[in-house]
């Protein structure tokens, strides 16, 4: 992705996957922009001093909180997680304390651009593997350089996909699997890497372990394990810490949760010790990992809450500051369900189709059922309780329950889904009273 995309055409990629919410998309396009900018900047000095602006974005469940900084993070290739401020504990106390957040971002960076380094290196090994996975098929001694060659066509052809050819296990994975249960803090992580150290010097003895699998698959898991091979993993380290600490997304759901509300009773005062210990992360600290020191200053903080019980206010003075931009996303109507059913990309109605389609069932829905199934979804909201859109995945699976029961058919089939087939499907239902199959 070009790391040049100004504010507007950053909201015109999230338009493609959420709709509605304009403001959030607005202003998580210009802490976006502003990455950009900061990292233009020639000044170095300057260059520290300008932190990101966090948010907080505030609304009801299933309005796109969450998915707006899942596709941020995509728009912009950066390492993301997603935490939930109830999972942790105070300092001190058995749980997840908040600096794991950040261990945790340092290990998706790590494999993420692993993953980026085996998809560039796939044509470079690939005339390699090819040849190791045809010396199982066929052993090259008793072949001449065109035989060698056909076969190895062949296999590009996908002839001998579905054969099972025998080959030797990795010796990575038949290392034994040691993990430390912890209360999470810095202590049992070194105590992790220690063990891990100790059973990597052990040598696997005994014969190599031989494994079968079908031509198709073994291209992958040869492949996979010469790529790794070639890999310097040590040196992956300084470019997913430095990865980690300038792109790095961290979107902290339920915030709200560990607002100290007015009347809290004794029990919630860990909410406070919580907001404490997030503070120095989200202010910029620097937190020791199993792959160095990472500092935080430069993460960008998308926090999420329904804020129902309770406001940004309620939260600490400090972290309200660091926290500067809010924005309250509004609920979703009729209209968004249907631009949700109907308009984004891998949109429910195309995912159902294409599911249903590779069993030779060509559904269509008409303009009446797409509407009426978005008039279920606000009314079992109202009715049952306010999910958002994500109501929208159980009508529709109920409404094609039957069909995918029933598929595949003899011959292909074609349905046509109509306003009174949805009317029939949820007026049964509804005398029945049985709202319990829509609760998530």
């Amino acid at each position: 992705m070009e790391k040049k995309l100004t504010p507007r055409e950053i909201v015109e990629q999230l338009d493609k996957y959420i709709v509605s919410q304009d403001e959030a998309k607005k202003n998580v396009a210009i802490s976006l922009r502003n990455r950009y900018r900061r990292k233009a900047i020639e000044d170095s000095e300057m260059r520290k001093e300008i932190t990101p602006k966090n948010i907080i974005l505030m609304g009801p469940t299933g309005v796109g909180k969450t998915e707006i900084a899942r596709r941020l993070a995509k728009i912009a290739d950066s390492p993301f997680l997603k935490v939930e401020a109830t999972k942790y504990t105070e300092v001190g106390y058995v749980g997840k304390d908040v600096e794991s957040m950040i261990k945790d971002l340092v290990g998706i960076t790590i494999r993420k651009i692993k993953t980026e380094k085996i998809e560039n290196l796939r044509e470079k090994f690939m005339s390699q593997v090819l040849e190791k996975v045809a010396k199982l098929i066929k052993p090259y001694d008793t072949l001449n350089p065109d035989e060698k060659g056909k076969i190895i066509q062949e296999i590009k052809d996908g002839k001998h996909a579905e054969v099972e050819v025998e080959l030797e296990k990795s010796k990575k994975s038949d290392s034994p699997v040691v993990e430390v249960f912890s209360a999470g803090n810095s202590q049992d992580e070194g105590m992790q890497g220690i063990i891990e150290n100790i059973m990597s010097s052990f040598p696997s003895g005994g014969k190599a372990k031989k494994i079968k699998l079908k031509v198709k698959d073994a291209l992958e898991y040869i492949l996979k394990d010469e790529i790794e091979k070639s890999i310097d993993m040590e040196s992956l380290i300084p470019e997913a810490v430095k990865m980690t600490e300038e792109d790095g997304i961290i979107f902290i759901d339920e915030i709200d949760k560990i607002a100290e509300r007015e009347g809290a009773s004794r029990g919630e005062v860990s909410r406070q010790g919580v907001q404490r210990d997030i503070l120095p992360i989200v202010e910029g600290t620097t937190v020791m990992t199993k792959y160095g020191a990472v500092k935080t200053d430069h993460i960008l903080f998308v926090a999420a809450g329904a804020f129902t019980l309770s406001s940004p206010s309620d939260l600490m003075p400090e972290l309200q500051g660091r926290f500067p931009v809010k924005v309250k996303l509004k609920s979703l109507e009729k209209e968004d369900f249907i631009k949700i059913l109907t308009a984004v990309e891998y949109n429910l109605i195309q995912q159902y189709k294409l599911l249903l389609g590779s069993d030779d069932v060509e559904i269509d829905f008409t303009p009446g059922a797409i509407d009426r199934i978005s008039e279920v979804a606000i009314e079992l909201n109202e009715s049952v309780e306010n999910i958002g859109a994500r109501r929208l995945a159980a009508v529709v699976e109920t409404v094609l329950k039957d069909i995918m029961f029933e598929a595949p058919y003899e011959d292909k089939k074609k349905i046509k889904i109509g306003k009174r087939d949805i009317d029939k499907i949820f007026k049964s239902d509804a005398e029945e009273e049985n709202l319990d199959n829509y609760i998530l």
